[in-house]
């Protein structure tokens, strides 16, 4: 082993830093990208116009890493390997407007949607009303205001199609109907306690139920059909939560959690384990300032997070990990966007259209331009705006 260009004699880290990081308590840092798939340098601020860099060890770089608060300078390598996507497109007149991007769900033979009017059901060649939904108003409460993520109702509905659910996204209040009874199940209130930083954290399970946050410190399970409460003491939690995401399964679930003073913190739980008292979830990372982001469950085993590093906002792109451990098993930039998964790729909504993305090739090999989907449902992907609703379902 030889004395590295840092003046240590240790195991090389395989990436460089300016003079000013070798030591022990070196200034806060940027992450400098060298166009290289998604590798950087660290260099201070003093440094970062012209640059001296050194070879660093391992334990100069970790350190220099952690005092990297200054955010991201240069670019990335983004793989661009497009070629034809095999699939179909339907296209028929639906003359309805869903409240949001986030009024619009799959359910069994075809879609729900949330309007003005209430709740209206699509299929292949028509669109009815179900009929009207009142939402509780929001309190007008003291928040911090994020321009990006505005405060709006979100649609959630059971996989056979009979329940469906009505949050405020950023706010405190939901609602759960029984679409086939026509009756509220129960009215959801997760007090104020800064919901301006997450979705309403709110999912549908397996076997009949729901979970959703019931306080700032509580996320519960319920029976659908009844507004029972499962989880009792267990629902007591030491973290915020955010947006649920079920597992392929339904085993699991994911929450886009934070903790104070604020780091995000995915967590996974085992669904059964909760419901019979286990309340000590997965940690995935420690995502510093950057929650709050799109995330999908690539298979049972691995989640995808969208966006890298520990600082708002966070460089473009994602992060696999190990739902049972958290180990990063893979990194690559691009994506940004709303997010599913289907079949081992990554569907993202960007803004020119819809991007697909191979976690195994850390590249994009598909774009339909102009095409912007709202919802989702296993390789299906729906578009509703301009009076049409336009269908994508991709082949393989």
């Amino acid at each position: 082993m030889n004395v590295l260009p840092c003046g240590h004699l240790a195991a090389a880290a395989g990436a460089r830093v300016c003079a000013h990081l070798t030591t022990d308590n070196g200034p806060a840092c940027f992450r400098v990208l060298t166009g290289v798939g998604t590798r950087f340098d660290l260099v201070c601020r003093e440094c970062v116009e012209a640059p001296v860099l050194l070879d660093a060890c391992v334990g100069c770089f970790d350190r220099a890493d952690a005092m990297a608060s200054l955010g991201w300078r240069g670019s990335p390598e983004v793989l661009l390997r497009d070629r034809e996507l095999p699939g179909t497109w339907t296209t028929r007149p639906c003359p309805v407007t869903p409240l949001n991007d986030r009024c619009l769900v799959p359910v069994p033979g075809g879609w729900l949607a949330l309007t003005e009017a209430g709740f209206v059901r699509l299929d292949d060649e028509d669109q009815w009303l179900l009929g009207p939904v009142e939402l509780r108003e929001e309190r007008d409460v003291e928040r911090f205001e994020r321009p990006d993520r505005p405060r709006g109702p979100a649609l959630h509905a059971s996989a056979d199609g009979r329940f469906a659910a009505v949050v405020s996204d950023y706010g405190q209040y939901g609602t759960v109907i029984d679409l086939a009874e026509w009756v509220t199940v129960l009215d959801l209130d997760r007090d104020w306690d800064d919901n301006e930083w997450t979705r309403y954290p709110f999912a549908f399970l397996d076997g009949g139920r729901f979970a959703a946050a019931t306080a700032g410190d509580r996320l519960d399970v319920f029976e659908s059909a009844t507004g029972r409460l499962l989880t009792g003491h267990a629902g007591e939690v030491d973290y915020f939560s955010g947006a649920l995401l079920p597992s392929p399964s339904g085993r699991s679930l994911l929450v886009d959690a934070w903790a104070w003073h604020p780091v995000g913190i995915p967590l996974v739980i085992d669904v059964t384990a909760w419901l019979e008292g286990d309340r000590n979830p997965r940690q995935l990372a420690d995502r510093g300032d950057v929650w709050d982001e799109p995330m999908a469950w690539l298979d049972e085993e691995t989640v995808a997070l969208q966006g890298i590093g520990t600082e708002r906002p966070p460089l473009p792109g994602i992060e696999l990990r190990e739902a049972a451990t958290g180990r990063r098993i893979g990194q690559f930039t691009g994506p940004d966007g709303r997010m599913w998964a289907h079949g081992g790729l990554l569907y993202v909504a960007a803004e020119a259209g819809l991007e697909v993305w191979d976690p195994a090739e850390g590249a994009r090999i598909g774009n339909l331009a102009g095409f912007v989907p709202i919802a989702h449902d296993s390789g299906t992907f729906a578009e509703l705006r301009n009076d049409q609703l336009r269908i994508w379902a991709a082949v393989g």
